[in-house]
């Protein structure tokens, strides 16, 4: 895949925010990135309330979306009953799904098993492929984890190459939920995906540090990274990292990059400004 794919989360920038972002201001902000050419907006998710009381509102904020049909819509499930939710409304394209490469983190984030998931992820494939909807497997903690758990790049290239050849999976995205990749290993791990899944599409999630972002892109992107996942100033990001520095990679961070070594990128660079600025609404630092 040569096309740069870039996907913009606002969902994950805001999930964690303990207090609560008004409805009509989510969808404002959110009509605002839709303008600015971005492949995909993480726009919500549907899971429990309890678990991410931030994203109640997810059916609601879609409804007062601007779409158009270059921008497509995903939203986040972590079981059957979310999948089942999101794929009733016909504007959501993309259902993304957290599978966990640390049995403790699956455990935590979605309260079950690696092999469950598994599962799962079959289950919620096979709806989206019913409902001609793609999934998104995100392989969270795909750069270590915190546990003292096994990690290596064969046992991401292992999950990866089972939740395609096995479910058919087309799109995964490796995600550094703690904030600890390397620049050696992120070359690594696509260097080896883009030899065995020739025709899986693999993107990122990088959480960063101010100081890392820049060298973790461009490992990715000279590895042949094509879709990057990103967060308007960098807010978000995983509470199991313990670095407070610890965030989304930062759109502007992405954007700068592509800039200055001229690669041309979809992006309107106004009406992303636009957003930014909007955006002082809702992150305020």
């Amino acid at each position: 895949m040569n096309e740069l794919q870039l996907i913009e989360c606002p969902r994950d920038a805001m999930q964690g925010m303990h207090e609560w972002i008004p409805t009509e201001l989510k969808i404002s902000y959110i009509n605002h990135l839709l303008k600015c050419g971005f492949h995909t907006i993480d726009f919500g998710s549907f899971v429990s309330p309890k678990a991410i009381p931030q994203m109640k509102d997810t059916a609601e904020v879609l409804k007062g979306l601007e779409l158009n049909s270059e921008t497509k819509l995903l939203a986040i499930v972590a079981n059957l009953r979310g999948a089942q939710d999101a794929l009733s409304f016909s504007e959501i394209d993309y259902l993304g799904f957290p599978f966990s490469v640390s049995e403790e983190f699956q455990k935590r984030n979605t309260n079950s098993t690696i092999s469950d998931s598994f599962k799962n992820v079959e289950e919620i494939q096979n709806l989206c492929i019913a409902k001609n909807k793609q999934l998104v497997v995100y392989l969270s903690m795909g750069f270590g984890n915190p546990y003292g758990e096994e990690w290596t790049p064969e046992l991401v290239v292992n999950w990866s190459e089972r939740l395609h050849v096995d479910l058919g999976v087309k799109v995964m995205a490796l995600s550094d939920t703690i904030g600890c990749a390397k620049e050696e290993d992120v070359s690594k791990l696509f260097k080896l995906l883009s030899n065995q899944l020739t025709n899986a599409t693999i993107g990122t999630h990088f959480h960063t540090r101010p100081t890392n972002s820049l060298p973790l892109v461009k490992a990715a992107y000279e590895a042949g990274c094509r879709r990057f996942d990103s967060a308007i100033r960098g807010f978000g990001g995983c509470p199991m990292a313990k670095d407070d520095l610890t965030g989304n990679l930062p759109t502007e961070d992405l954007l700068h990059f592509f800039y200055v070594n001229k690669i041309n990128i979809p992006i309107d660079r106004e009406l992303f400004n636009n957003a930014y600025s909007y955006s002082s609404k809702i992150f305020k630092s």
